[in-house]
C-alpha cells in the first residue's frame, strides 16, 4: 500500500511540477578576517554554462525585444564568475573590489513592469542585473545608495524562452550582505546579516520561518529520567532533531542559516573555503531525488554547479556536477591573461580526475 501511494505522489509531481530550481546560498569567515560567499546552482533543465572574465571598459546594452532601446553602459570593475552561455550575463560573480553577487531564482513572486518610453533609458532584462552591479559598485553601502538607478522590465531571456524570475544576493569584502527582490513591480531591498539565501518565497518570509527552529542546537540532548528510568539519545546529533532535511526552499534556507552560523572558527582564507565546500556537500541534490517537469517530461533538479568568492583575496573557485575538481580562478591574474577582451572557458571541457595511489603501497 505504501508503495503504491508513493508511486501516485511521484507521479503526480512529475504531472503537476513546474521545472525546479533549487539553489543555496551561503557566507562564511576566517579569523583573519577572509570573507566567502558560496552557493550551489540547480536546475531542472541542461544550461550551456561559461566561467567568462570580463574586464573593465566593457559595453554593456540591455538585452531588450527587436526595436527597443534600454541602458548602455560600460563597466568599472573587471569582473569574473559563472555566465548563462556565452553572454555576459553573470549568475554568480566576483569583480575586482571584492563585491560578490548572485542571481537566485525566485519563482511566483518576482514580478517586473512593461517596458515603456518612461523607464526604457534605465531598462534591463532581469538576467542581467548581477553584471550592472558588479560592473558598477565596490561596496553593499554602493548598492543600497544605486540599486534602483535602473529598471528591470519583463523582458524574455531569449536562450531560455522565458522572463527570468530571481532575486539577488549581494556581499561585499567587509561582510555586509543584502538581497534585493523584485515584488510588486519594484524592486526592494533588505540587509542578509546572516548572508543566507534559497528560493521563494520572499527573504524576509524565510527569516521569520528562522523563529520556528530556535530550539535547534549543535549540542547533543542529555540524557533525562522517568520514573528512575534514564533514557537517552540514539546517537550523536540529538539537538538538531528535528532539523528540516528536504529540499524545500525553506527547509534549505534553515538549514543553510544552522550549518553556516554553528560552523567551528578557522584561522584561514583556504581553510574557510574548504569548510564552505564541506557546507555546500550538504545541499548537493543528486540526479533523480527531486523531479519537475518540462514539456511533459521528467525535469530533474541536480546541482550543476558549487562556487566559492573569496571577496578578500580576489578568487573565484568552482566544481561542477561533472568534475568535483576544484577550479580557482584568481581575479586579478585572469584579467591580465584576458588583455582587455571578454573571454569564456567552457566547463564542458573538464573532466574529473582520480588519483591511483596502488604503488604507494610500498
Amino acid at each position: 500500500m505504501i508503495r503504491s501511494v508513493t508511486a501516485i505522489l511521484v507521479a503526480g509531481s512529475m504531472v503537476f511540477a513546474p521545472v525546479a530550481n533549487a539553489c543555496t546560498g551561503i557566507q562564511l569567515s576566517a579569523k583573519d578576517g577572509t570573507q566567502v560567499a558560496g552557493r550551489t546552482l540547480e536546475f531542472g533543465a541542461p544550461i550551456d554554462w561559461y566561467v567568462t572574465t570580463v574586464p573593465a571598459g566593457t559595453e554593456i546594452s540591455a538585452e531588450l525585444p527587436a526595436g527597443s532601446t534600454g541602458l548602455t553602459y560600460k563597466t568599472k570593475y573587471g569582473i569574473t564568475g559563472m555566465t548563462a552561455y556565452q553572454s555576459t550575463d553573470f549568475v554568480d560573480g566576483l569583480n575586482e573590489q571584492g563585491l560578490s553577487v548572485g542571481l537566485f531564482y525566485f519563482p511566483g513572486y518576482a514580478s517586473y513592469p512593461d517596458l515603456s518610453e518612461e523607464n526604457s533609458a534605465k531598462a534591463l532584462a532581469p538576467q542581467q542585473f548581477a553584471t550592472w552591479l558588479l560592473a558598477n559598485f565596490s561596496s553593499v553601502d554602493e548598492v543600497k545608495a544605486h540599486y534602483d538607478d535602473v529598471v528591470l522590465v519583463a523582458a524574455t531571456f531569449e536562450q531560455m524562452g522565458e522572463v527570468i524570475p530571481m532575486h539577488v544576493r549581494v556581499i561585499d569584502k567587509s561582510g555586509n550582505a543584502l538581497v534585493i527582490e523584485p515584488t510588486d513591480k519594484t524592486l526592494k531591498v533588505f540587509d542578509a546579516p546572516l548572508g543566507v539565501i534559497t528560493n521563494s518565497p520572499t527573504y524576509d518570509w524565510h527569516m521569520t520561518n528562522l523563529s520556528n527552529f530556535i530550539n535547534l542546537s549543535v549540542v547533543n540532548v542529555p540524557p533525562v529520567k522517568l520514573d528512575g528510568v534514564q533514557l537517552e539519545a540514539a546517537g550523536q546529533g540529538a539537538g538538531m532533531h528535528g532539523l528540516p532535511g528536504d529540499f524545500t526552499p525553506p527547509s534549505r534556507f534553515v538549514r543553510a542559516a544552522v550549518f553556516s552560523k554553528s560552523a567551528m572558527p578557522v584561522d584561514t582564507g583556504a581553510e574557510v573555503l574548504d569548510q564552505t565546500f564541506h557546507i555546500l556537500n550538504n545541499f548537493d541534490i543528486p540526479y533523480g531525488a527531486v523531479r519537475g517537469e518540462d514539456n511533459g517530461k521528467p525535469a530533474p533538479d541536480y546541482t550543476q554547479w558549487t562556487s566559492v568568492a573569496d571577496m578578500t583575496n580576489g578568487t573565484w573557485t568552482v566544481k561542477t556536477y561533472d568534475d568535483q575538481n576544484l577550479r580557482v580562478v584568481d581575479l586579478k591574474s585572469a584579467l591580465a591573461a584576458a588583455d582587455g577582451k571578454v573571454v569564456h572557458i567552457d566547463p564542458k571541457q573538464w573532466s574529473q580526475t582520480y588519483q591511483n595511489i596502488s604503488s604507494d603501497f610500498k
